[in-house]
C-alpha cells in the first residue's frame, strides 16, 4: 500500500531522492566508500557543499547579490541565538506569529532588548498580524514566514527600513517572492529541504561585523562564510540530501514551478475543508498556509471512525499538534496531489457516513 506522508518534520522527501541517496550510503560516487564514511574534506564532499551553497542562492534568485549560503547545525534553535549574537547591537524588533517566533524572542532577549512588533497570541496564534510600524532605529526587524503548528502564511513581507531576518524553516523554496528584501534567511532542512541535521542560512554579507560584542567562532557568520561552511565538521549526509532536493527541484522548473503545485494542493483540500460540514478550519482564511493546513472535527464522536478510514487509507502524520488539536496536513513540496486527493476522498466519504 502507498503510504500518503503528511508528517510536519521530518518530512517527505522526493523517491528519487531517497533512490539516489541510499545509492551514495552504499557506495558514493562509485569511489568504494559509503557517503557516510567520506572525509568532508574530500574533494568530493567539497564539490557537494559547493553546489548546494550554490544551488540555494540560484534557487531564490539571490546569485551575484552579496549574499552567501551557508549550512550549520544546531537547527531553526540555534539561530535564535546567532541571529542575535551577530546582529543585536541595543535592540530589535520581532513580529510573534506563533511557537518558533515566541521562542526566538526569548532566546534574542538574553542579549539585549527585544520588542514585539505586533502579535496574534491573544487569538492563539490563527492569523498574521498587519498594520504594523516597523522603528528606522532598531537593529533588525525578525519575522517567520510559515507557521507550522497553527497553520499561518504570510502572504506578503513588509518594506522593512532596516535589516529583514526570516526563518522560513517550513516553507523555503515552496513559492516565489522577492527574497533580496531580506538581508538574512534560515531554515531547518527537515521540513522542506531534506532529512534532519543541516540548517540553511543565507546572509547578506554587509550587514555582518557590526556589532561590539565578541561572538564565539563556532557562532560568528563571518567565520563560517570564511570557510565555506567547513568551519566543523558538516552534517554531510543532510547536505547531500538537500543538493539532490535541490537538484530535483531545479529540474522540475525551480520554485516557479513548485508554487504552482502547491498552490493547487492547498485549494484541493482547503476547498473540502470548507464545503464539508464536519470539518472546521483552525487559521483564518486570509492567511492559510499553503505548507500546513490545520483543521478540526466539528463532531468528536466521529473521531475514531475518521482515523480508522485515514488508516485503512495508508494516510499518515496527519495528527495536530498539541497547541491546537484537531489535524494538520503537511504539504511540503514533494508530496503529491494524488495523496491530498486521497485525504480528501477520505473526508468526503466520512460526510456519507455520518
Amino acid at each position: 500500500m502507498k503510504i500518503h506522508n503528511f508528517s510536519a518534520g521530518p518530512s517527505i522527501l522526493p523517491q528519487d531522492v531517497l533512490k539516489k541517496a541510499s545509492e551514495a550510503v552504499l557506495n558514493f560516487n562509485n569511489e568504494g566508500l559509503s557517503l557516510l564514511e567520506i572525509s568532508h574534506r574530500s574533494k568530493s564532499f567539497v564539490d557537494v557543499m559547493e553546489n548546494a551553497r550554490n544551488l540555494a542562492l540560484e534557487l531564490l534568485g539571490l546569485e551575484g547579490k552579496g549574499y552567501k549560503a551557508l549550512f550549520l547545525q544546531g537547527g531553526a534553535s540555534m539561530q535564535f541565538v546567532m541571529v542575535a549574537l551577530n546582529l543585536l547591537e541595543k535592540r530589535a524588533g520581532y513580529l510573534n506569529t506563533g511557537t518558533w517566533s515566541n521562542n526566538a524572542i526569548k532566546e534574542a532577549s538574553i542579549y539585549d532588548d527585544i520588542y514585539e512588533i505586533a502579535s496574534s497570541k491573544e487569538a492563539n496564534y490563527n492569523y498574521i498580524p498587519k498594520g504594523y510600524t516597523i522603528p528606522e532605529d532598531y537593529d533588525y526587524f525578525h519575522c517567520t514566514s510559515n507557521n507550522t503548528i497553527f497553520g499561518t502564511q504570510m502572504k506578503a513581507f513588509p518594506d522593512s527600513p532596516i535589516p529583514m531576518v526570516c526563518d522560513m524553516s517550513s516553507d523555503i523554496f515552496s513559492r516565489v517572492t522577492d527574497f533580496s528584501k531580506f538581508d538574512l534567511i534560515y531554515a531547518g532542512a527537515q521540513k522542506n529541504m531534506g532529512p534532519a541535521g543541516a540548517t540553511l542560512v543565507i546572509v547578506k554579507e554587509d550587514i555582518l561585523g557590526k556589532v561590539s560584542r565578541k561572538i564565539p567562532s563556532i557562532m560568528d557568520y563571518k567565520v563560517h562564510i570564511s570557510n565555506g561552511s567547513m568551519f566543523n565538521t558538516p552534517p554531510v549526509f543532510s547536505v547531500y540530501v538537500c543538493m539532490l532536493t535541490m537538484e530535483w527541484l531545479k529540474k522540475l522548473g525551480g520554485v516557479k514551478a513548485i508554487e504552482e503545485v502547491n498552490e493547487m494542493k492547498a485549494r484541493v483540500l482547503y476547498s473540502e475543508i470548507d464545503l464539508n460540514p464536519l470539518f472546521k478550519g483552525y487559521a483564518v482564511k486570509e492567511d492559510r498556509s499553503n505548507m500546513n493546513a490545520t483543521f478540526t472535527l466539528v463532531n468528536d464522536n466521529l473521531k475514531e471512525t475518521f482515523e480508522t478510514m485515514l488508516k485503512d487509507a495508508g494516510i499518515s502524520g496527519l495528527a495536530g499538534h498539541r497547541s491546537v488539536g484537531g489535524y494538520r496536513a503537511s504539504m511540503y513540496n514533494a508530496l503529491s496531489l494524488d495523496s491530498v486527493k486521497a485525504l480528501v476522498e477520505v473526508m468526503s466519504e466520512l460526510e456519507t457516513k455520518a
